[in-house]
């Protein structure tokens, strides 16, 4: 199965991911605006229904993208093998990206993305192992990551299902529906030095890494329609509860989001046509991994630094050359080796296994994205 549309896909989210960043900034952080702001506002937040700064938009389809793409994978290899190729091509790039922020915030010149003034030695290990999410309070040296709590317990809970995923394959979104439905009622019921915030977030944002493994499942004939409808609707009345329990951060149209992306992601996932062959896609989705864990410690000090002598278009333009050569050289001198390195060291962990006739093939999934599958946050 061949998803040549995928890096058409990666650049319009991590796009949508940068693009609400700076609305937040400009409009709530600063209470100014911009021209593009207002256009946007007017054509997809007031005329498209979708959440204001385009919240979730970009994190959805990153999502969907990893649930479609990874499902496979998860089956044609060893536990150990998919685990290590999966984390181990996130945590290079992470622990550079972590330490920058670390160091930034010890310097002075950013500040946290949590309520802390400063980040002690402790939290700062924590935060190596996103573990700083956990916390009461929370502590976020790079808010941004918390989207990759979600995508490793993604891929712990494939590891886990695997015996489901190569016999009943749709029973896996089924219950994992299941429990993201017990975790937010948990959350919203127990008392609260009980509760575990982080989690209710991840339940919350979990529904669309499945409804792109369901859209996987449909396509690869795995699930037959019936099923394929159910399992949809059981992701909707996840969004639906965590909706009408406040979990989510910025609005209330999550769900409508979840069905433009699916859209999106069913129309464009298997082109293979002119707009994703172009050079600056190409580029801005190899590097959308880089760019999701850079933008947020540039932005902030480039605008303000530059806003007062290029104004505010220029200052947007200037963090984006600035966050564009440094995904350049976290992408190169990072991500490409380390990828190289665990591509070489990942037959230690067993080969693919493909014995099982009934498991979830085809097992040919194509993708020109060498890196990362799906990275970014809201």
């Amino acid at each position: 199965m061949e998803f040549g549309g995928a890096n058409l896909l990666r650049a319009i989210a991590v796009l949508a991911v940068i693009y609400s960043h700076i609305s937040y900034y400009l409009i709530d952080d600063l209470g100014s605006g911009w021209w593009l702001i207002d256009g946007v506002y007017t054509v997809l937040v007031a005329g498209g229904g979708l959440n204001q700064h385009l919240s979730f938009l970009g994190v959805a389809i990153f999502m969907m993208l990893t649930g479609l793409m990874l499902t496979a994978s998860a089956t044609r290899h060893t536990p150990g093998r998919f685990l290590f190729n999966r984390v181990g091509r996130l945590l290079p790039a992470l622990w550079v990206a972590i330490l920058v922020a670390i160091v930034l915030v010890r310097l002075g010149i950013n500040g946290m993305f949590s309520g802390q003034d400063g980040i002690s030695n402790s939290e700062a290990a924590l935060s190596f192992v996103l573990g700083g999410f956990f916390l009461t309070p929370e502590v976020a040296v790079l808010g941004v990551t918390w989207t990759l709590v979600v995508q490793v317990l993604f891929y712990l809970y494939c590891v886990a299902a695997r015996p489901l995923l190569r016999t009943i394959p749709i029973a896996v979104p089924l219950a994992g529906a299941a429990l993201c439905s017990a975790v937010l009622l948990y959350n919203l019921y127990v008392p609260q030095p009980y509760a575990v915030p982080m989690l209710s977030k991840v339940a919350a944002t979990l529904p669309a890494v499945f409804m792109g493994q369901i859209i996987y499942l449909g396509w690869a004939r795995l699930a037959n329609w019936r099923w394929v409808i159910v399992a949809t609707m059981a992701q909707a009345e996840v969004v639906r509860l965590a909706t009408d329990s406040h979990v989510y951060w910025a609005g209330d149209r999550y769900l409508w989001t979840m069905v433009v992306v699916t859209c999106a992601v069913l129309a464009l996932v298997r082109y293979d046509g002119y707009l994703g062959r172009l050079s600056v896609v190409r580029w801005t989705a190899t590097r959308s991994y880089a760019i999701y864990l850079l933008h947020t410690l540039i932005l902030y000090r480039v605008y303000e630094n530059t806003v007062g002598h290029l104004g505010r278009t220029g200052a947007v333009l200037a963090f984006l050359l600035v966050t564009a050569g440094a995904a350049e050289l976290l992408y190169r001198f990072v991500e490409v080796p380390s990828s190289r390195w665990i591509g070489a060291q990942s037959h230690r962990f067993g080969r693919s296994d493909q014995s099982t006739t009934n498991a979830t093939t085809p097992a040919t999934t194509r993708t020109s994205t060498p890196i990362s599958t799906a990275n970014a946050t809201d």
